[in-house]
């Protein structure tokens, strides 16, 4: 994948265009080709789930059997109904709660190898690869003088942000959510409303299953809207001049404000008209779909009124920063720019004009370094202490006192020598390190066994250059294939562990050499 991850993009000729006739043309006005925009742009937040799919192959092992595409849906779904206004969602919970969903798909897999996929999805929906961990398409659009124009799209669809105690919460973006619900840049509250009336429809109509997925619809609408205002928070934080407090926050504010209200009391219609329908009937079926429907607007509620409360309190916020940035105390100095003031410049002129320019830098930004302090009765006396003889041949040294090293050694040769024996094997025949370890506790020496097991650690690393050079003709390795250590004594890895032969010809050719 590269920095930017998966990139859209259309084919032209590098030749000039020819002139179209009238019929030839594109639609004209912004509207006609802002239609194509969109499609391409909504194709372009899809283009990294299906890349996931496409890439799992490269993967060590055998991943074929996951759906990629379904578990990044399954996490941007996680991730937008678990986090909060002020909070995101923690990264390792999410990772916990998709371990099921990718279980279902191989049962027969490890745990080890579920969690792995999670983590590898999660973290190429984060993009941890790229540099600024985004996403980029590049379409085409014609302008109004009819010449085809290049653009690029940039976007994200979980971002990480910093929490408090230094903790790192996750937060879909709008792309994120448009992906999720089957849209893209659609007006927040012109879709939350249409979401609601859809959802009233269905549960009149007693098609629970349907009215489930409008109601959850409804549930990222209004996680969505949430978004918009916290950014305008955070950018009014940052720099109160950035937002535009005069008309189009106001107007914003005011406008969620009646939408919370009309939302409020419509959510609570819906609600009553849920568990009628969850009381009057007899299904099984019927009063769990309800039933979950009971849940998802209630959540909807809450997600209401935190949302009017963090509303009502933009008001204040905003002039509290104003207060604090308007009467801000300037900046005494300014920042040095080591890059711009130093490096730049300096590459440009010859080593010897340049080691001046660092000589004199690097005198002066080291810091100060306080003198020692002399005292006068220290330098009189050592002025007047008269010199000391010294020997021709100097000082006698001293005899060392030598203490021989106990050897505090765990295993012995002889059981050195019998590990190296059991791993002696045949090169066509690799074993298991759980039947080596069986086979070391045969012999009723414990702790063989745990000398077995470090050989075997060591070998998953061999130094075939040393080997070579040494002219060694056989060399010991080991392999993870992903099978989990059954063993009551060591965890980890079911190592393989054989024996490789090495090209004595070649080896004594380079001696020879």
């Amino acid at each position: 994948m590269s920095d930017r991850g998966p990139t859209l993009c259309t084919v032209t000729s590098e030749t000039a265009p020819p002139q179209l006739s009238a019929a030839q043309r594109p639609a004209p006005g912004p509207a006609a080709d802002e239609g194509l925009a969109r499609r391409l742009r909504a194709l372009a937040c899809t283009a990294p789930l299906h890349d996931l799919d496409a890439r799992k192959g490269s993967l060590a092992g055998e991943y074929s059997v996951y759906g990629m595409a379904e578990v990044a849906l399954s996490a941007i779904d996680l991730v937008t109904l678990n986090m909060d206004f002020d909070t995101g969602a923690d990264h390792e919970q999410i990772v916990a709660r998709l371990i099921p969903r990718i279980a279902a798909q191989a049962p027969h897999r490890p745990t080890a190898e579920h969690e792995r996929v999670a983590r590898w999805v999660l973290e190429n929906l984060i993009n941890v690869g790229s540099v600024d961990r985004g996403f980029r398409a590049v379409y085409g659009t014609f302008a109004a003088d009819g010449t085809y124009v290049r653009r690029d799209y940039d976007f994200k669809l979980i971002e990480e942000v910093p929490g408090p105690g230094g903790t790192v919460y996750l937060r879909t973006t709008d792309e994120a959510v448009n992906v999720l619900v089957g849209a893209l840049d659609t007006d927040v509250t012109s879709a939350q409303i249409a979401a609601e009336v859809k959802l009233e429809v269905l549960i009149n109509r007693g098609r629970l299953a349907d009215a489930q997925l409008a109601a959850e619809q409804a549930r990222y609408r209004t996680v969505q809207y949430s978004e918009t205002l916290r950014r305008a928070l955070d950018a009014t934080r940052r720099n109160v001049r950035a937002v535009d407090w005069l008309n189009a926050v106001p107007d914003m504010i005011a406008e969620a404000l009646e939408h919370v209200a009309d939302r409020y009391r419509h959510e609570n219609a819906i609600l009553t008209n849920i568990r009628k329908a969850r009381d009057e009937t007899e299904e099984p079926e019927h009063k769990r779909r309800a039933a979950e429907l009971v849940d998802i607007v209630k959540d909807c509620i809450r997600r209401h009124t935190q949302l009017q409360s963090r509303l009502l309190e933009a008001g204040p916020l905003f002039r509290a920063e104003q207060d604090r940035q308007a009467f801000a105390t300037p900046a005494s100095t300014a920042g040095i720019d080591l890059y711009g003031h130093l490096v730049a410049p300096v590459l440009t002129l010859p080593a010897e004009q340049a080691t001046r320019v660092t000589d004199a830098f690097f005198a002066r930004g080291t810091g100060l370094r306080t003198p020692v302090s002399v005292r006068v009765a220290d330098l009189v006396d050592i002025l007047l202490t008269p010199p000391v003889e010294r020997e021709h041949l100097g000082a006698e040294m001293p005899e060392p006192d030598l203490i021989a090293t106990p050897d505090d050694s765990r295993f012995s040769e002889e059981q050195l020598a019998t590990a190296m024996e059991l791993l002696d094997l045949p090169a066509d025949a690799p074993r298991r390190l759980s039947g080596l370890l069986a086979e070391a506790r045969r012999t009723g020496d414990s702790d063989l066994a745990y000398l077995v097991a470090l050989l075997a650690v060591h070998a998953a690393s061999p130094a075939v250059g040393t080997a070579y050079r040494q002219g060694e003709e056989k060399l010991l390795f080991a392999v993870d294939d992903g099978t989990e250590l059954d063993d009551h004594e060591f965890g980890g890895a079911d190592l393989i562990v054989g024996m490789a032969l090495l090209d004595a010809a070649g080896m004594a050719a380079d001696r020879a050499a």
